[in-house]
């Protein structure tokens, strides 16, 4: 991938392009919100909840490793429309799942932020 390289998608008539080095800093920062988070309640010795953290991580890099393995799979072959819009339908849904599962972060820290504090 190069600063050259964009990512395309459309949403009805309307195709959206984003460079790919604009796609890298919006990730980037949107990790170090999350990351900030996680270090602040460690500071702040508060205690999340583990399930609570499993869940977030497993849904951020599991859905977003599912998508780019599916995202793999697409065929050239105009014969294979059925299997490439099954395809994309799965990658959406992976991806809408990815990003309701983001909820998972805030319910966390807040009831990090309730619970008393750990003795010690």
């Amino acid at each position: 991938m190069t600063k050259a390289d964009s990512f395309g998608f459309n949403i009805y008539d309307t195709y959206f392009i984003i460079a790919t080095n604009d796609l890298i800093i919006l990730f980037s920062f949107l990790f170090g919100i999350i990351g900030l988070g996680y270090w602040t309640m460690l500071k702040a010795n508060r205690k999340l909840s583990k399930w609570l953290n499993f869940t977030h991580i497993v849904l951020t890099f599991g859905g977003i490793l599912i998508i780019w393995i599916l995202s793999q799979l697409y065929r050239e072959s105009i014969e294979e429309f059925d299997f490439n819009d099954n395809l994309t339908f799965a990658i959406y849904s992976i991806a809408l799942i990815t990003v309701f599962g983001q909820i998972i972060y805030p319910i966390n820290i807040v009831s990090g932020l309730i619970k008393s504090k750990p003795s010690g």
